[in-house]
């Protein structure tokens, strides 16, 4: 095997063999492949594209890169995994849910990635819990909970860390097909036999237009079907924060409000739309209507909210989390309301800016070494279609420092559209594929 005639084929758009594809993540994986073939390799892919089975040869070659995990359960293996957005905490409810229903639930996540928020770093503003786990404990986790919600180890897909780091500094973020096969090697090296995904599309998601998302979750789809997982996926609205709270604990909280009956909503829906469709792919339930309200009632009857506690526990969080919540979770020392600057129709949240908003207060990441805040945040974000008077509040700023908090609030302001007629409110699922 040679990287330079891979390089060169896809270069070429000649074929490149599943064997090839193989050693090259290998290569990856240990290093025998340069960091200058590694940037050669993912511009060549993002200027010729790999095609189906290319782009499903090399998921699998980075799948193998590692260790794959394997279950022998008496229940489904299931996931669900989301492209990105703002307020976007569905796993913290979904995982639980699927657990209450008859599931297991390995769920490997990441950290906050641009201005989106990252499901480990929400969890961790949970005193004590652990997101590190190794693989032995893992699989005592989720045998005694239902769920465990965990960060990759090392050996999992490791050719995948490697080409994403070379592909973040070489302006080759943007392919399809290593998009797709990043997702889903770690994915699918998690052993799974039933996967949901959620495609977010709108101003706080990655993908902007329609025709993105969809060639992006027809991609997913097909790769993971090709795999040997069933896999669906929901194009989902992220043109305003799908929470009205964002920053980790206050993503946490509104996930506890809705795990304990306290809210409903918007997270509420699309956590059950796609535990529906997993729980019909996977067995449980007769179809997705069915399934929906399966997840529906788990939270309703405080199932899923146990599973969650036993979970928190299981990790290192506190025993008797999901009774007394409010008072482990850290608070943010400044906290103001944002006021309308006049009457009208909320009509567009810029969701971008507000995910942007919450890092810069500290809540995630501008460069990879930086430390981040639990507490701070956005909260209370009205909804698109709200009226508004003047003076009326528009979110609350949660901050570390009162010149934060100024600048976070002239910044929401920026980021909301107000109109004096009732705007057309999008769907919330725009499309099923799969």
């Amino acid at each position: 095997m040679d990287a330079r005639a891979i390089i060169a084929r896809l270069r070429d758009r000649q074929p490149v063999t599943d064997q090839e594809y193989r050693w090259f993540a290998a290569g990856l994986a240990d290093h025998t492949v340069s960091d200058a073939q590694a940037g050669a390799f993912a511009m060549a892919a993002l200027l010729n594209g790999l095609g189906d089975q290319g782009r499903t040869a090399l998921t699998l070659a980075m799948r193998d890169s590692g260790h794959v995990l394997r279950w022998d359960l008496d229940r489904p293996v299931l996931d669900k995994h989301s492209t990105g957005g703002v307020g976007d905490c569905v796993s913290l409810i979904l995982a639980p849910a699927l657990a209450a229903c008859g599931a297991y639930v390995p769920m490997i996540s990441g950290r906050g990635l641009g201005h989106t928020g990252g499901t480990l770093d929400k969890l961790e503003a949970i005193p004590g819990f652990q997101t590190g786990l190794e693989e032995t404990r893992l699989r005592q986790v989720v045998q005694r909970a239902g769920c465990a919600i965990v960060s990759a180890s090392a050996d999992i897909a490791p050719a995948d860390k490697r080409l994403y780091a070379i592909r973040d500094v070489t302006g080759t973020v943007e392919s399809l097909d290593l998009i797709t096969a990043s997702i889903l090697s770690k994915k699918l090296a998690a052993g799974l036999e039933g996967l949901v995904l959620d495609v977010k599309i709108g101003t706080g998601a990655f993908m902007k237009s329609a025709d993105d998302a969809r060639a992006l979750a027809l991609a997913l789809v097909e790769t993971a079907n090709a795999a040997g997982c069933p896999t669906t996926a929901l194009i989902t609205d992220m043109n305003q924060p799908l929470a009205p709270d964002l920053g980790n604990a206050l993503e946490v909280a509104s996930s506890m409000r809705v795990l304990t009956g306290q809210a409903k909503g918007r997270l509420l829906d699309i956590a059950a739309a796609l535990g529906g469709v997993l729980l019909a792919n996977a067995g449980l339930a007769d179809n997705a209507t069915v399934g929906e309200q399966r997840i529906l009632s788990a939270i309703a009857s405080g199932d899923a909210a146990q599973v969650f506690g036993r979970m928190v526990a299981e990790q290192g969080g506190p025993v008797q989390f999901v009774d007394n919540w409010q008072r482990f979770l850290p608070e943010a020392p400044v906290i103001r309301e944002i006021l309308s600057p006049q009457a009208g129709y909320v009509a567009g949240w810029n969701g971008y800016a507000l995910g942007l908003t919450v890092v810069e207060l500290g809540g995630g990441r501008q460069v990879e070494t930086d430390t981040v805040d639990p507490a701070v945040g956005l909260s209370d974000v009205v909804p698109l279609g709200a009226w508004v008077e003047r003076g009326q509040p528009l979110a609350r700023v949660h901050a570390a420092r009162e010149a934060a908090a100024d600048q976070a609030g002239a910044e929401v302001l920026a980021a909301l559209r107000l109109t004096g007629a009732a705007p057309d409110l999008p769907p919330l699922i725009h499309e099923r594929i799969g």
